[in-house]
């Protein structure tokens, strides 16, 4: 297997360059994760890495000629054979394929043609095409897209199912490369989890995009960080990348002390004896001192934003009673008779596949959405903080940042909104930067400024990790654990669950919506236990 090579790559958008002068070597057998801060130029860096971007003059990325790329235009193959598409990711094999049985097809073969045959039959049988079609079906398998689903077309699947095809298509054929942006959307925690083995089992170059921090730990050999404008190599998963960035920032900052110690003393000599006899031992001193240069420390890309959540007034002890609940749509059902009872203080995950009910059961919460039957009822004194999944439409596009979110308490003062809004990384002027013009980062980043200041007792987040990156994620995870609430949160973020939920509600294929009372390490215990041992994927 060859390596992925990048030289000299500048690129630059108008006056704001993301990359200058990177020099990188990605070698076979190692995962290196791409991080960074939104805005730094990840996936501007791996479009130049597949060939879809081209570097300024200079700069070239060297590739093997099987270099594999996850894509996301999923209604591009609307009128094929979902087999098809997975099998489309070996190129050549696919070539070899689609000439062969355009061959085959004639009414009659040529001597050439026959020749043609034979060399097709040697392509395919060197890229494994005899297998191909089984191989295409445990890769869908394993990401959730059952084997009923694999004959049919591309339009009969959801969007969610049709980028996990994409997902299956890019890891197909055994590329030599595999540049992955962002695998573990629309994956439910069971196929993140066979994705992850898959993964560290993979023997090429693997360079990915995530915002997953417990994906990212689990299979990378190495991190590719883009800060200052370039990429710095670590090794080892995302945490072992920020413990050895706060590192080498902690002994820079102690060197900086002992030299400005050091400086502070020999300018103290010069100024006592600057005008005395002792001129040559001056000098020698203020060459010391233009040799004792502090290292100026650039700001880290590192940045998390401060979110802590206080609560204005508590609810009563029993926060939540469900009995018999029941929501059906017509292609699915939500919850039959389910009955729960959540207490204050308790932090519950919502988990389960995508398009099982997830915030079907958070507009029901909120009061969005009435129940076919059965009760839901909130506790005495419940003050309920909502950010939906699809908040698009929760931020007017008519006002600014700190206009918004003052007039959810006209008592607020100024320099209380301004400090909300410091908190989660709005800094001098930009309180007065239009909502027109937030990204989806930065929206996220208001709705949490909301619930800082309307300090509810209850929270109900529908997937909030959406569009943020891993510092603030990490962040988010803290403050709901330290939450004094009751939380309800739907994700499929498992690292951003294993550092708050106690509880569980889970939509557990075959068996519906179910009540679990413990951690999510806590269920996969009991699911191994009642499945007698058997796991699915890494755990």
């Amino acid at each position: 297997m060859s390596n992925l090579q990048v030289t000299a790559v500048t690129k630059s958008y108008g006056a704001k360059t993301l990359l200058e002068d990177v020099t990188v070597n990605f070698t076979p057998g190692k995962r290196y994760g791409l991080t960074g801060p939104n805005g730094a130029g990840k996936s501007t860096f791996m479009k130049i890495l597949s060939g879809d971007l081209e570097p300024e003059t200079g700069g070239s990325v060297s590739r093997p000629e099987k270099t594999s790329v996850l894509r996301q235009d999923q209604f591009g193959y609307e009128d094929i054979r979902v087999l098809d598409v997975v099998m489309r990711g070996a190129k050549k094999l696919w070539a070899a394929m689609s000439e062969k049985e355009a061959l085959l097809a004639l009414p009659e073969i040529s001597d050439e043609q026959g020749s043609r045959l034979g060399e097709l039959e040697m392509i395919i049988a060197e890229e494994d095409g005899y297998v191909a079609e089984s191989n295409a079906g445990a890769l869908l398998v394993g990401l959730g897209i059952p084997t009923p689903a694999h004959e049919g077309l591309m339009r009969e699947l959801p969007g969610g199912l049709k980028l996990r095809v994409l997902l299956a298509q890019a890891l197909f054929g055994k590329p030599e490369v595999l540049l992955l942006d962002e695998p573990t959307n629309n994956l439910d925690l069971d196929s993140i989890r066979w994705l992850e083995g898959f993964l560290c089992n993979y023997e090429g170059v693997l360079v990915a995009i995530s915002h997953d921090r417990h994906f990212l730990n689990a299979i990378c050999t190495h991190i590719a960080d883009i800060d200052y404008n370039t990429i710095i190599l670590y090794t080892g998963g995302y945490d072992d990348m920020v413990e050895a960035k706060s590192q080498v920032r902690t002994r820079v900052e102690a060197e900086n002390a002992e030299r400005s110690k050091k400086v502070a003393q020999l300018q103290d000599f010069v100024a006592r004896f600057g005008a005395g006899t002792r001129a040559s031992q001056v000098q020698s001193r203020k060459r010391q001192i233009e040799k004792l240069q502090v290292t100026v420390l650039k700001r880290s890309n590192i940045e998390r934003p401060f979110i802590q959540i206080p609560v204005k007034r508590p609810s009563g002890k029993q926060t939540l009673t469900i009995e018999g609940l029941c929501k059906e749509w017509p292609d699915v059902t939500i919850c039959k008779d389910f009955s729960a009872l959540i207490t204050r203080g308790e932090k519950v995950a919502i988990i389960g596949g995508n398009g099982v009910g997830k915030t079907t059961l958070c507009r029901m919460l909120v009061g969005e959405l009435t129940a076919d039957d059965g009760t839901m009822e909130w506790g005495k004194d419940v003050s309920v903080g909502y950010i939906a999944q699809d908040h698009s439409d929760a931020i007017p596009k008519d006002t600014t940042i700190d206009d918004w979110l003052h007039s959810h308490d006209t008592k607020a003062y100024l320099q209380d909104i301004r400090g909300l809004l410091g908190k989660m990384l709005f800094k001098g002027e930009e309180g007065q930067k239009s909502t027109a013009v937030l990204s989806g980062g930065e929206a996220v980043r208001m709705m949490f400024a909301r619930l800082m200041l309307t300090q509810p007792n209850v929270l109900v987040l529908d997937e909030p990790t959406n569009h943020l990156d891993l510092e603030s994620i990490v962040a988010l995870g803290e403050a709901l654990m330290k939450y004094e609430g009751t939380a309800f949160v739907v994700t499929h973020d498992r690292n951003l669950i294993e550092s708050f939920a106690n509880h569980l509600f889970v939509f557990e294929p075959g068996v519906g919506l179910i009540d679990f009372r413990g951690t999510y390490d806590d269920y996969l215990a009991h699911r191994e236990a009642a499945t007698g041992g058997k796991k699915k994927g890494r755990s």
